[in-house]
């Protein structure tokens, strides 16, 4: 097993789109990258931490290749954004890709590379690679949230822009 960690605005939006996947084997919505220890969602949320917002993924490489999860995972951003995604504007809903080894931090560049490469937006690509750093699990409520609260979910989703990101950039995808 391994892990793979990817940032993409609200967390709650990140864990949908990898859960099914055969040889996935968990996802945890949480923070990585900040200066404070164990952070609450409270002190995440002022954007203030330094952290962001992120998914772990374990998963069965054999299964499931790492560059499988990288194509899942830019469909689900808007990659020119360096801000933030859609309607979520503070520092800790910046998009990342956090590598845990030397190969994946390769083909997160190499996958960065060809999206450059295809022409598919007019601004530049954004989004960060950087070495993956300590895991804070968010708070259990955070978990599994869109199973847990459906209708608040679906209307995040909306609210957040996410939805029309998706639409936009990777409808044809």
């Amino acid at each position: 097993m391994q892990k793979a960690s990817f940032a993409g605005g609200c967390f709650w939006c990140m864990v949908s789109p990898f859960e099914e996947q055969p040889g996935i084997h968990g996802i945890i919505s949480g923070y990585m990258g900040g200066t404070l220890e164990n952070p609450t969602y409270e002190q995440v949320l002022t954007g203030e931490t330094g952290h962001l917002e992120v998914v772990q993924i374990t998963f069965d490489p054999d299964i499931f290749p790492y560059e499988k999860l990288l194509e899942l995972y830019w469909p689900q951003i808007d990659p020119t954004d360096a801000t933030g995604q859609g309607n979520d504007r503070k520092s800790q809903y910046r998009a990342a890709i956090l590598y845990h080894n030397e190969e994946q931090r390769e083909l997160a560049v190499k996958s960065k590379e060809e999206l450059v490469k295809s022409g598919r937006f007019d601004q530049p690509i954004v989004t960060e690679i950087r070495e993956a750093s300590v895991f804070y699990p968010a708070e259990e409520y955070h978990q599994n949230f869109h199973r847990k609260n459906p209708k608040h979910y679906k209307e995040s989703r909306v609210y957040s822009g996410r939805d029309a990101i998706i639409e936009k950039y990777w409808k044809s995808f």
